[in-house]
């Protein structure tokens, strides 16, 4: 069975903390630690869905992140999402790589038609030399979908595999049992409990970091900070992702930082800009992907209807539309880099195409390939490429990125930068 594509004083949210990118019901994201969401955010949520790719928040993988969103319609969507394993090394080299590709749309046909179990299907994806399509256990698709909802029970941690395959510590959410224990980023994770990670998928180091999703349970941390190696006992608690922050300014742009288009992060994104007087700066830098109906809602709290992207399942052609009713006048600015993905890449294309922002940073990544998840009997679930999606204007973005319409050279800083820019747009009218 398979689901719909998934393609001041800083104010923090908390409704949200996945990654997701959905078309109809479909999820797109890129690299990340937490969860995912996304055209019509308010249509009804299934987590099964096709979707363009993110990955979870916290306790989750820091690449190959995924999403999902719901359709308007009851017909699957696709999910935009997750980070290139070459930027975060989230996965080991596909046997596929090699030549030996398997067409990623005839498996997910065959898992539905149920000609294909779960042992057929992991082996499957691992042949398919697509660096997008991933399998999960049922263990792990649980933790994901958990994320998507805002919370999960973990320690705190988001993980990226660097060079050897050796496990680095992306973020550590403050507050959380890993902060409380001292944990930085950019800490080495060697071993959880008896079980070195060096090596190990990002999705199975997620997996053993949330055990068995028990709050109060604890978990033995092996540790290696520059010379210094370590053993720490942490207990897992239920926290909540975060993926909005909201910098006001009394004088200057309101900074609205996305990290993942986790649920609800349309409705705080709408809230946050009702109260922006001097414009916007929706910051997408490091922005993996999400929920594809979550990055919709965003662009509808810019746009006043009108077309966000289209994309294809197996040859099918759908669309995805912004809802009437957004503020088409408020100065916006978005900021991008190569860390900028999928959902998020198609929501700066999208009102770059419409005339709607003026982009500025470095180009993004270039994720815009459709993944739809597939259930299998045991729970387990292999989200497997099925199409493409395209921005207003025509363009695909896959393999080739958004080019900003202002450039910022590296080293110089973007926030600063966008100052003069706003200058230039004039004040809302």
């Amino acid at each position: 069975m398979s689901g719909p594509p998934l393609f001041g004083t800083p104010r923090r949210f908390r409704r949200g903390a996945t990654l997701t990118l959905v078309f109809g019901t479909l999820l797109a994201t890129g690299a990340a630690a937490g969860g995912l969401t996304a055209p019509d955010a308010r249509a009804s949520r299934n987590t099964t869905g096709t979707r363009i790719a993110a990955a979870p928040v916290m306790d989750g993988r820091q690449s190959d992140g995924k999403a999902l969103a719901p359709a308007a319609t009851g017909a699957p969507s696709p999910v935009a999402s997750h980070a290139a394993d070459s930027r975060a090394g989230s996965r080991t080299e596909p046997d596929g790589a090699n030549g030996d590709h398997v067409d990623t749309g005839r498996i997910a046909e065959e898992i539905q038609d149920g000609k294909v179990g779960p042992q057929a299907a992991a082996r499957l994806v691992s042949r398919s030399g697509d660096r997008w399509s991933s399998f999960y256990t049922a263990r792990e698709y649980a933790g994901l979908q958990q994320a998507l909802d805002g919370k999960y029970v973990g320690v705190g941690l988001s993980v990226r595999r660097i060079d050897g395959g050796r496990i680095q510590i992306a973020r550590v959410q403050p507050g959380s049992p890993a902060a409380l224990a001292g944990l930085r980023d950019g800490d080495l994770l060697g071993t959880i409990g008896p079980v070195k990670v060096t090596g190990l998928a990002v999705t199975e180091v997620v997996a053993d970091l949330r055990g068995d999703n028990v709050p109060g349970s604890s978990v033995r941390l092996g540790v290696q900070r520059a010379q210094r190696s370590w053993a720490v006992t942490v207990r897992r608690a239920t926290l909540d992702t975060e993926s909005v922050t909201v910098t006001a300014s009394a004088d200057g742009p309101t900074v609205i930082a996305v990290d993942a288009f986790t649920q609800g992060v349309g409705d705080q994104v709408r809230d946050a800009v009702r109260d922006a007087r001097h414009g916007v700066l929706l910051d997408l830098r490091g922005n993996s992907g999400g929920l594809v109906t979550e990055a919709v809602a965003v662009a509808s709290v810019f746009l006043d209807g009108g077309l966000v992207a289209t994309y294809d399942v197996h040859g099918e052609q759908r669309a995805l539309y912004a809802a009437d009713g957004g503020d088409t006048t408020v100065p916006l600015v978005i900021l991008v880099d190569g860390g900028t993905m999928s959902a998020a890449e198609m929501l700066t294309g999208a009102l770059q195409d419409r005339g709607r922002a003026l982009v500025m940073g470095s180009r993004t990544f270039g994720k815009g390939s459709v993944q739809m998840p597939s259930t299998l009997p045991d729970g387990s679930v292999a989200e497997l490429t099925v199409g493409h999606y395209r921005l207003p204007d025509g363009r695909g973005v896959d393999g080739r990125g958004i080019d900003p319409d202002v450039a910022v050279p590296a080293g110089q800083d973007p926030l600063a930068e966008s100052h003069e820019v706003f200058a230039g747009l004039g004040p809302p009218t």
